[in-house]
């Protein structure tokens, strides 16, 4: 299997385990404090579209913006802020379509460009594999552990 392909085969499965914990969840439960899982996916889908616009920068020999250079906090709400007007299904769509886009662009680039260094969206420079690793980290492991840790809660509550 190519390196692109292992790339999106990790988005894949971080994907996946993100839609299946997700589903035990209502569009307006609070899932973090003052974030509901719109909020949530509305934060997810603001960190694929920075991946996805770094790596497309890449590709093209161009420097990426650095979304995310004022700090990730900041970031985080502006991205859920720009989604605040969206209802819940059309930011289901957008999530999926970001992610899709992401792929797309890991699958786009030029086997070359996958060893050279780029600008992460926070500023941080690294190869693509360790910015791919870091966002389905970010997604499918330190937010699925959250996600589970407040669906325990949630049922010890009920």
């Amino acid at each position: 299997m190519d390196e692109r392909q292992q790339l999106i085969e990790m988005l894949d499965q971080s994907r996946a385990a993100m839609r299946a914990e997700l589903a035990d969840f209502t569009s307006d439960t609070v899932i973090f404090p003052n974030w509901t899982k719109r909020h949530f996916l509305a934060h997810l889908t603001g960190w694929d579209d920075a991946v996805m616009s770094s790596l497309r920068a890449h590709a093209g020999g161009r420097e990426p913006a650095t979304p995310a250079v004022e700090g990730i906090d900041a970031y985080n709400a502006e991205s859920v802020a720009t989604r605040e007007t969206l209802d819940y299904d059309h930011i289901v769509k957008e999530w999926e379509l970001a992610r899709d886009q992401l792929k797309a662009a890991i699958n786009d680039l030029p086997p070359e460009k996958l060893s050279e260094p780029l600008l992460f969206p926070w500023g941080r420079t690294g190869s693509v594999r360790q910015l791919v690793r870091i966002i389905a980290h970010h997604e499918g492991e330190e937010h699925l552990e959250e996600l589970r840790q407040m669906k325990m809660k949630l049922k010890s509550t009920a």
